[in-house]
């Protein structure tokens, strides 16, 4: 089972400076055994999903956003992540960055396994702001 986290790589990342707007930034679906957390380091295969309409290493995300709601700095993407014409069943998802050795951004648990059979799997990211995925307060 996975968790729900920024990981630990990501926060460290950031105040390296690795992570850019310009980068390749992924998302990746996992079965209901894939055991993800906040320790994850970079993107796995270990465990992802396989099935009609999905590809090993999921999709690029799009429209990177950097943004502020009071003392919280967050960074969104503008469009949620869809697989169209899918078959399969997902419990979690993992963001990272293609651009940079497939460092782990954040481990998303979707609360149980979601099916899909010939239809548009859809991964509603939160809204910019406070609900944000990835959130520095």
């Amino acid at each position: 089972m996975s968790t729900s986290a920024f990981t630990d790589q990501a926060k460290q990342d950031f105040l390296n400076g690795v992570h850019q707007p310009t980068d390749v930034y992924k998302i990746a679906l996992y079965t209901a055994a894939a055991a993800n957390d906040k320790t994850l380091t970079a993107y796995t295969a270990t465990n992802e999903i396989s099935g009609a309409g999905y590809a090993a290493g999921g999709i690029a995300l799009t429209g990177f956003t950097v943004g502020i709601s009071g003392d919280t700095a967050y960074i969104t993407w503008s469009t949620n992540p869809s697989w169209p014409s899918a078959t399969f069943t997902a419990a979690s998802a993992v963001i990272y960055n293609s651009t940079r050795s497939n460092k782990a951004l954040a481990v998303i648990d979707f609360g149980g396994s979601f099916s899909v059979t010939g239809g548009t799997f859809t991964v509603q990211l939160p809204a910019a702001g406070l609900s944000a995925i990835l959130r520095i307060a």
